[in-house]
């Protein structure tokens, strides 16, 4: 599946992963985004969801640092992002690291709705320029108490704005810490993040265009799911069937007030309450794995069928393919092209294991919608 810009667009920013059997004859298919444009027109959008007040002020906060419980922002109307010039220069990208968010191989799955471990599949480098061949991913960057770290993200359609969106889709683990944390900070979008796939060598001389083609995009809003912020944790499947979230961007200075969609020409429709997993032939996580062997400069993606992951009866099933994807690539979009020849965001990569060879990825139900809609709606014009 290939996801390029529009000729006429605008020019100008360890989650989770195991399986063991390939599908014989499993081909990528191939789409360029020019036709994938003229075929996303948009997706049926339904609560609670996790937003914050986000604060416009681009002067440096230096209580961003403290992390103590009492003044850690957890709950879903005190998130807080305020923009910090200089802070996120070319240097400190290079040292975040994946959120190390992963379960144990032997993970509990609900009887009756899981298929059984898929066959690990080889991730492949995405070619290069990003911005023509996977124009909606980037990369999201944001502070933890751990220090700086990395996922992966897609731009989005929003009803709302059509053609002028600044919607981000990831993880809800790369923007909140879950039940014992809060809202990490400094959260940021870089769409394409090194253009050309300069090795880690490369980026050190990279100039700023090479790594950061269309500039960087701090989040004035964040949402995820309430169950998110109630059951998720670091390690193991809590959470992980509504570890997803919404990022709101502002315009980056070189944008010239265009839109994030209109800046990198283009943007995927979310399929809610969208095919299930057995009525999906193919789906393709696209994201930056991070964690050993990969070092989160380059994108890479991985294509296969999915089967089902249920980790416990009362919550949703989830969708799981065989990649080797490490962390970074969390939050990552899984792209599928429907009956209808629309190329569309199903799902996102939540949870995997060490060693990786297999990824699991949330259905995208009502509260998922929801969420969505919360953001769209608040920066509806």
């Amino acid at each position: 599946m290939k996801l390029t810009r529009t000729p006429d667009s605008p020019s100008p920013s360890r989650g989770c992963w195991r399986r063991g059997s390939r599908r014989a004859g499993l081909v990528c298919a191939l789409l360029t985004f020019t036709a994938l444009l003229s075929a996303c027109s948009g997706s049926g959008l339904d609560a609670a969801s996790g937003a914050g007040k986000s604060r416009q002020d681009a002067s440096e906060d230096t209580d961003w640092r403290n992390w103590d419980a009492e003044e850690w922002a957890r709950d879903v109307d005190d998130f807080t992002n305020p923009v910090i010039d200089g802070l996120w220069e070319p240097e400190r990208m290079r040292e975040a690291r994946d959120p190390g968010k992963q379960v144990d191989s032997d993970i509990a799955e609900a009887q009756g709705v899981t298929d059984p471990e898929p066959t690990a599949v080889d991730a492949k480098r995405v070619g290069t320029p990003y911005h023509k061949n996977a124009a909606p991913v980037g990369k999201v960057f944001f502070d933890s108490p751990e220090g700086s770290q990395t996922c992966s993200g897609t731009v989005v359609k929003d009803p709302a704005r059509p053609g002028r969106s600044n919607l981000v889709w990831t993880a809800g683990h790369c923007v909140h810490a879950g039940q014992k944390g809060g809202w990490f900070r400094n959260i940021v979008f870089v769409p394409s993040f090194n253009d050309k796939g300069l090795s880690s060598a490369e980026l050190e001389t990279a100039t700023a265009q090479e790594m950061l083609p269309f500039g960087t995009w701090w989040a004035d809003w964040a949402a995820t799911s309430q169950q998110w912020i109630s059951n998720g944790t670091a390690q193991g499947g809590n959470g992980a069937p509504f570890d997803f979230a919404v990022l709101h961007v502002k315009p980056a200075p070189n944008s010239d007030g265009r839109s994030l969609e209109e800046t990198v020409g283009a943007a995927l429709p979310v399929a809610f309450n969208g095919p299930r997993v057995q009525d999906v032939s193919q789906v393709s996580a696209w994201g930056y794995p991070a964690a050993q062997p990969f070092d989160g400069s380059t994108m890479h993606n991985c294509s296969d069928e999915p089967g089902r992951l249920s980790l416990k009866n009362s919550e949703p099933t989830m969708y799981r393919i065989g990649c080797t994807m490490t962390g970074g690539s969390s939050g990552g979009g899984w792209f599928t092209i429907g009956a209808d020849g629309k190329t569309t965001l199903v799902s996102n990569t939540s949870i995997g294991p060490d060693p990786s060879v297999w990824l699991a990825g949330p259905y995208l139900g009502h509260t998922a919608r929801n969420v969505f809609d919360e953001v769209s709606d608040r920066f509806a014009p």
